[in-house]
């Protein structure tokens, strides 16, 4: 066998390892669980607290917020929220600014995912925090943002970063828009509220919810790349959601494992279509600068 045969023969045996060995993987990602495999037992829905089985976020994905809806700025402006929408997508999240621990982690976790972010508030996004306690005021408001802003340096974030205090009647407008659900709960004298940030299009269409208190910075920069329908983010963020998709019971992306497949299929076609090429070339190449043998008849002499 020919050097550049065998070369050929080790490429195409390494090109279908790489390809076949996505299957296994794949399958152990979203296979079904082990024999033998139960569920922890949930806690019994009545010894819930009533507060708690009254909270969470419905999904409206798709839907439209009310962007007419008045709220005041850190300032003590009236704004509407629409002035915060119209170039750019936006993250949206909600939490009072007296919550003595959950909004606090949630407000946190965005901060730290926004940090790692390449991307800029003010910049690439908004974001827009709005109290749903109508107690809060614009003097709380700006001193939240202020302690955001030194734990978000960037030179945008001033004119990115909004928090918002509204009456009860625009909470609740914006609050039944967005399916986020809360109650106040008598008993410990506070509002019990799920945690979570949502992405909405630039036009105030809910597209994304991330769930919890700790957000993924890929899955919150591919939110704002569908949200903006590729206007923000690289080619390779583009290239990157052919891979993954939103699970919206998650709140996560995930791997497209037939997308990843026909990917890597079609990734080793061309690299095998390439070396051929190659090959090919450098072969002729060889075969034209060879040297050519002259055939003379050798002289004979006559003595």
């Amino acid at each position: 066998m020919t050097p550049n045969a065998s070369s050929f023969v080790s490429f195409v045996s390494f090109a279908s390892f790489v390809l076949s060995s996505f299957v296994p993987v794949f399958a152990q990602m979203t296979g079904a669980p082990a024999p033998g495999y139960r569920p922890a037992a949930g806690q019994p829905a009545a010894a819930v607290p009533a507060p708690l089985r009254e909270i969470g976020f419905d999904q409206n994905i798709g839907a439209t917020v009310p962007l007419d809806v008045p709220f005041r700025d850190e300032a003590g402006n009236t704004v509407r929220l629409g002035s915060y929408f119209g170039d750019r997508p936006v993250v949206m999240a909600f939490a009072y600014y007296e919550c003595p621990m959950l909004c606090t982690l949630a407000i946190n976790g965005l901060a730290s995912a926004l940090n790692i972010l390449s991307l800029d508030a003010g910049r690439d996004f908004e974001v827009v925090i709005v109290s749903f306690d109508p107690r809060d005021t614009p003097a709380a408001a700006s001193a939240k943002k202020a302690a955001y802003l030194s734990r978000y340096k960037r030179a945008t974030a001033e004119a990115g970063w909004h928090f918002l205090t509204g009456d009860r009647e625009s909470i609740d407008r914006i609050a039944t828009a967005a399916g986020f659900r809360y109650a106040w709960d008598a008993d410990t004298k506070q509002w019990a509220h799920p945690a979570g940030v949502m992405v909405l299009t630039p036009e105030g269409r809910l597209a994304r919810y991330l769930f919890g208190i700790e957000y993924g910075p890929r899955d919150l920069r591919f939110a704002l790349v569908e949200a903006s329908a590729g206007k923000v983010g690289s080619r390779v963020d583009s290239l990157l959601l052919y891979c993954y998709h939103y699970d919206p019971t998650t709140g996560r992306y995930g791997i497209a494992i037939m997308r990843t497949i026909r990917l890597a299929g079609v990734a080793t076609i061309l690299a095998l279509a390439s070396f051929i090429v190659i090959m090919l070339r450098r072969e002729g190449r060889t075969s034209h600068l060879a040297p050519r043998t002259s055939h003379v008849a050798p002289r004979t002499s006559h003595h």
